[in-house]
């Protein structure tokens, strides 16, 4: 005779719970942890904090005049090429040298940055906003689709330094009257960045519309009577938040590399008004005798530039659900 086999447990039983659950897991955590992961990244991050704050808070501790000039102390080498040149005429108390007029580099770096990366957080941002809307608007009402996306292949066929160069033309002394030398140069080289940059944001932001207006949750918000308005600002904009943000880091990069060439090509700020652009053009004709003019702008703009693409490289990692792991 065999033995009865054991009781199952009682339903309640077998569905109660054990203990206590672990708590859900951020996503935003789940960002961090692969944005780490991102060497490069971190490295882009860290020196695009450094130099931001170098530049707002550098001014206030070295107070030197960028623009005041010293010919008795013109052309003097930074301290390091004295290792390389016993007879090299060098300041302790100017680190990186006077250029042709007596000006202190070093001055002229952080203020210089200072103009660079504002530009570029304000173009970057307006350009956002613009591409941003035409994209959430192409994508989402279906009417406007087909006339925003002329518009904007219109704007990707337009040469865009010619355009620059024309429209600094024909707006800057207006702007000058009406802001100043130096307010009006910048309201009109924001401006114009902004409006020969949004077209790719605007692009990238309508293909991820079109894909998330179908999908079911949508679908669900718009079977109890949510207003278009709440499904853009609820559950769209938060799902393209991801490629915004990308974006936003080659637009900034985008921003500063403009700025430094409009500068160089002279059409700019004023002349007696530094930025590392600026700094390229002035030193470009005594490159030969004191090379570290040219260097020491250019280098600032590329790191700038580099670290804020290997910014963008490392969110668009860790934004990514898939790359993720999950």
């Amino acid at each position: 005779m065999t033995d009865p086999l054991p009781a199952s447990p009682a339903p309640i039983e077998a569905l109660a719970d054990k203990g206590p659950l672990a708590p859900p897991r951020s996503q935003w955590k789940d960002v961090w942890d692969q944005f780490r992961k991102h060497k490069g990244a971190m490295f882009g991050g860290g020196f695009l904090i450094f130099i931001t704050i170098a530049v707002l808070i550098g001014p206030l501790i070295w107070q030197v005049d960028a623009q005041k000039l010293d010919i008795r102390n013109k052309d003097m080498r930074p301290i390091w090429t004295a290792l390389l040149d016993s007879s090299a005429k060098v300041s302790w108390t100017r680190p990186f040298g006077t250029d042709q007029l007596g000006r202190d580099q070093f001055a002229q770096i952080l203020q210089g940055g200072r103009i660079s990366m504002a530009v570029g957080w304000a173009a970057m941002v307006l350009s956002l906003v613009i591409g941003t809307t035409v994209g959430v608007l192409a994508g989402f009402v279906k009417k406007a689709d087909g006339i925003l996306m002329r518009l904007t292949d219109l704007f990707l066929s337009l040469p865009i330094l010619p355009m620059l160069l024309v429209a600094v033309t024909l707006f800057r002394q207006p702007l000058r009257q009406a802001f100043g030398p130096e307010g009006g140069m910048f309201v009109l080289i924001v401006a114009i960045i902004a409006v020969t940059s949004w077209m790719p944001t605007a692009r990238i932001v309508r293909g991820d519309i079109l894909a998330l207006k179908e999908r079911e949750f949508i679908l669900a918000a718009r079977s109890i009577g949510t207003t278009p308005f709440k499904i853009v600002q609820r559950h769209l904009l938060p799902n393209v938040l991801s490629p915004i943000m990308v974006s936003a880091t080659l637009g900034l990069a985008t921003a500063i590399i403009t700025e430094s060439a409009l500068s160089f090509l002279g059409v700019g700020f004023p002349s007696d008004f530094p930025t590392w652009g600026k700094m390229l053009a002035d030193a470009v004709s005594r490159m030969q005798q004191y090379p570290e003019r040219v260097m020491l702008p250019g280098l600032f703009i590329s790191l700038t530039v580099l670290s804020v693409n290997y910014l963008g490289d490392g969110l668009r990692d860790a934004l990514d659900p898939r790359i993720r792991g999950r």
